[in-house]
């Protein structure tokens, strides 16, 4: 799979570190109890089509990018820099 980072051009897809769902899974752990902190980490949703992901460009310009993918196909549909996506 490659990726088309904003900075470095097209590359592979090992050059990046993938981190999961770009929008709602980090839960507010402030007063959180042991089962919503166990629902958080172990049972994530597993979406079939597009999906909004956050990947580190590791192995190149250290960028965090906010990445739109097919999961069924993997085709990438958009690339941007997470600081530049709208919170």
């Amino acid at each position: 799979m490659l990726l088309r980072c904003p900075f470095c051009g097209e590359r592979s897809s090992r050059e990046f570190t993938y981190l999961g769902a770009a929008k709602g899974w980090r839960p507010d752990s402030t007063n959180q109890t042991p089962a919503e902190a166990f629902e958080a980490v172990y049972l994530r949703d597993n979406p079939a089509g597009p999906h909004e992901e956050l990947w580190y460009h590791e192995s190149g310009c250290r960028s965090w990018l906010h990445v739109t993918r097919d999961t069924r196909t993997h085709e990438v549909t958009a690339v941007l820099l997470s600081k530049d996506v709208p919170s």
